[in-house]
């Protein structure tokens, strides 16, 4: 196997900084949050870096070309250290991203997997599993089963007795809460992971159809009716979503927050 990794990471951190914006803090990106004195990007990057498969690993970074710059200001140097290409992601939707990072896989490569930039927790036996399996299925995806009862909803309702003072100040957008219409069938459901890893001709194959507004890769895969096989995943590689999520992975990683380590060992 030759392996081409792609790790899209032009997102906009925007559930992550809810918190913030709420309280009027600036906004940062979870990529940039210390993860043991390195970048949550960069901890993704090196899941990959050092496996005998990989020939190439790409990044796709901001559309804009200003955030793009202050992107390649924050990483390229220390991912150019790990061989990693850098490109532009799309403007609007992850599949424009992938799409353009796509263009950078050399034609050597048989094999292509696709993994979020915030999901540095990923562990290496699961990555194991999941190459082990591409050796024998076109298309693999991690998955685990759904645990919790779910529960849909369409509609919701605002809070009967609203804080007084937080209206009038406008400190606090009004709250609502969603309304149950039915609850939902969870056998056969699968939470899905990444990476997902696909041959590279399957892969480019899916991303040569029109329609390609899609939630993950394996959805363009499962559109050209090709057979898409879920490995077991795996509860610690979780991603990234919101501040909360962060003491999680430091936990998982074992590294503390950096105020709490020497101040020597912070850079």
């Amino acid at each position: 196997m030759k392996l081409a990794v792609i790790i899209p990471a032009a997102g906009s951190s925007r559930r992550y900084n809810a918190q913030a914006e709420a309280n009027a803090l600036a906004a940062r990106s979870k990529l940039d949050e210390d993860l043991g004195g390195r970048p949550v990007l960069q901890r993704t990057v090196e899941l990959f870096t050092n496996l005998p498969q990989t020939m190439t690993v790409i990044v796709a970074g901001p559309a804009d070309p200003a955030a793009m710059a202050a992107f390649k200001d924050r990483y390229a140097d220390k991912l150019g250290l790990l061989g990693v290409k850098l490109c532009m992601g799309g403007e609007s939707h992850r599949y424009e991203t992938v799409r353009n990072a796509l263009a950078l896989v050399p034609d050597s490569c048989t094999h292509i997997a696709v993994h979020d930039a915030a999901r540095p927790a990923c562990p290496p036996d699961l990555i194991e599993r999941l190459l082990d399996a591409a050796e024998k299925f076109p298309a693999v995806i991690p998955g685990l089963p759904v645990a919790d009862t779910l529960k849909r909803s369409t509609e919701s309702v605002a809070d009967p007795s609203p804080d007084p003072l937080a209206s009038i100040l406008g400190a606090a957008p009004e709250r609502r809460f969603g309304v149950v219409d039915a609850t939902v069938d969870r056998s056969g459901l699968f939470a899905v992971q990444t990476p997902q890893v696909f041959t590279r001709e399957l892969l480019v194959r899916a991303y040569s159809q029109a329609k390609l507004d899609s939630t993950d890769d394996a959805q363009l895969v499962e559109r050209l009716g090709e057979r898409v096989v879920i490995v077991p995943g795996d509860a610690r590689n979780l991603k990234i979503t919101h501040a909360a999520d962060l003491p999680l992975i430091r936990a998982i990683l074992g590294v503390r927050p950096p105020e709490q380590r020497p101040a020597h060992m912070r850079f």
